[in-house]
């Protein structure tokens, strides 16, 4: 029957891939005490930051340091909204034109005020070709201009209606103009100067990166007196520290990860709904995939629901195209693929392949369980996906390299669309000249002109719920889920991340 489902369990889902369950060797790892800690919080994640210079790095391994050294010029509250950080308020006196207010005192951890002057040269700065910043989010802004002390304008060379958004993380670092021109870049790199919660102690790469809290900041100091970040990039390894006593909270668990340690003794799994949003891109320029019923046939057969449930412990959502439910534009009236494994077939012999076909879904190592899973789903239906596993720093090249086909017909992706509007999510996926964009659809580069070039939020929604409607309808990606931010802490730690993720510790609390 169309829409019927089959329960299988999270090991049957497993198989049809061919894998088993993992375990990780936790043995010997006894739930020990918090000992004498008062005040410091140990942070695991899985590396360590590219860099310390806001302007040099775009990920959120990085970021995730430098958010609780740095402030942005907005930042988001506890309800996901649009919130005040540096700016206390902003508005668009033209179409090409977004003006900040600051806020007054502000100084960064060297004395050195953060002022109009500061904003600009920051802007500035990452804008200069010369700094080679990865970060794209501002490339309609083509400067900045101090109104006066507390007043600066971002000049864009056509409308951008989320600048706001897009100073709310990695646009919107503020960096001390004089400190920069005494140290320089090398220097700024290795001890970085901002006007944050925390302030910068020592980095010592594969070890250990240490912060103190600013008593200061002008929210006041955090609670946390010493905060210590630890590249783990084994989770079995950072489990069996946070058993050991050596970390109090392990960031970024995938679903697997976090099942193995479930019941132990003074640890805890957290999952909080997630932004990051995982699908397939599909090759649409020749084979079968560039027929319209065989894409709708793998949404059809890949079973999201399904697939959460049985390999993602529960801990994701399903979604009906590439916006998550948090982002601006997203459209509920916009409903997922029905999980029909007989429609599928049938939409396949209509397109010329009634006994299926052969490809390959090209996977990071460390998504192997989804993508085998994913691959037991579509083999079903008569869809042959080889899974290619890579690991993560080629497929990283492949995806960012301007061969389009690198990472195969078919290959498993996930963004985090940080600034929470449905721009993020389709901007270099869709419009057919953005680097990741394997479809052209002259209509779909209309909705995305229309989007993103347009101020007013009721006709960006209309254009957002036209594209979602246009994604589903020619689907040229299968269309997953936004899977949840889950950690495991022990018994000291009490913080809560926002839907983006984002390690931002000024609002944690341990014992003293």
């Amino acid at each position: 029957m169309p829409g019927s489902r089959t329960h299988l369990s999270r090991r049957d889902a497993l198989r049809l891939g061919g894998l088993a369950v993992p375990a990780f060797a936790l043995a010997g790892c006894a739930g020990a005490s918090a000992g004498s800690h008062g005040g410091l919080l140990r942070v695991a994640q899985s590396a360590d930051p590219k860099t310390l210079d806001p302007h040099k790095q775009g990920d959120m391994t990085s970021m995730n340091v430098l958010i609780n050294v740095f402030d942005t010029l907005t930042t988001r509250g506890a309800d996901n909204t649009l919130a005040p950080g540096l700016a206390t308020a902003w508005e668009s006196p033209d179409p090409l034109t977004w003006r900040f207010h600051l806020r007054p005192g502000v100084r960064f951890h060297n004395g050195e005020p953060c002022d109009a002057r500061a904003v600009e040269f920051s802007i500035d700065r990452l804008l200069d070709p010369a700094t080679k910043s990865p970060i794209v989010e501002l490339r309609y802004v083509t400067k900045a201009t101090a109104v006066d002390e507390l007043t600066v304008d971002l000049h864009t060379s056509q409308p951008d209606p989320i600048i706001p958004a897009k100073v709310s993380l990695f646009g919107g670092v503020v960096v001390p103009p004089r400190y920069l021109a005494e140290v320089g870049d090398a220097g700024f790199a290795r001890h970085p100067v901002g006007t944050g919660p925390f302030t910068f102690v020592d980095f010592q790469r594969d070890h250990q990166l240490r912060l103190r809290a600013n008593p200061s900041h002008w929210r006041g100091a955090p609670a946390v007196r010493e905060l210590v970040f630890l590249p783990m990039p084994d989770p079995s390894s950072a489990l069996a520290s946070l058993q050991s006593d050596e970390v109090d909270l392990v960031a970024n668990l995938t679903p697997d990860a976090a099942l193995q340690i479930e019941g132990y003794r003074g640890v805890s799994i957290r999952n909080h709904p997630g932004i990051r949003t995982s699908y397939l891109s599909l090759d649409t320029t020749d084979g079968p995939l560039a027929d319209v019923r065989v894409r709708r046939a793998l949404n059809h057969a890949v079973d999201v629901p399904l697939l959460i449930e049985a390999v993602l412990d529960g801990k994701a959502r399903e979604v009906p195209t590439m916006i998550p439910r948090e982002s601006f534009g997203f459209d509920p009236a916009v409903t997922p693929f029905t999980r029909d494994v007989g429609l599928a077939k049938r939409l396949l012999a209509e397109a010329g392949y009634p006994d299926g076909f052969d490809t390959t879904l090209t996977a990071q190592a460390t998504d192997a369980n989804t993508a085998e899973a994913i691959s037991g789903l579509l083999a079903r239906a008569g869809v042959r996906a080889r899974v290619s596993l890579l690991d993560p720093g080629t497929y990283s090249g492949r995806l960012t390299s301007d061969n389009r086909r690198a990472l195969g017909p078919m290959y498993l992706a996930a963004s985090t669309g940080w600034t929470l509007d449905g721009q993020s999510l389709v901007q270099s996926n869709v419009r057919h000249d953005r680097r990741q964009s394997r479809w052209t659809s002259a209509e779909a580069d209309r909705l995305v002109d229309a989007e993103e070039l347009t101020i007013p939020p009721a006709q960006r929604q209309r254009a957002f719920t036209e594209l979602q409607q246009l994604l589903k309808r020619e689907a040229p990606f299968v269309f997953l889920y936004q899977i949840d931010t889950i950690y495991a802490v022990n018994d000291r730690p009490r913080w809560e991340p926002g839907v983006v993720g984002v390690l931002a510790m000024a609002s944690a609390t341990v014992p003293a």
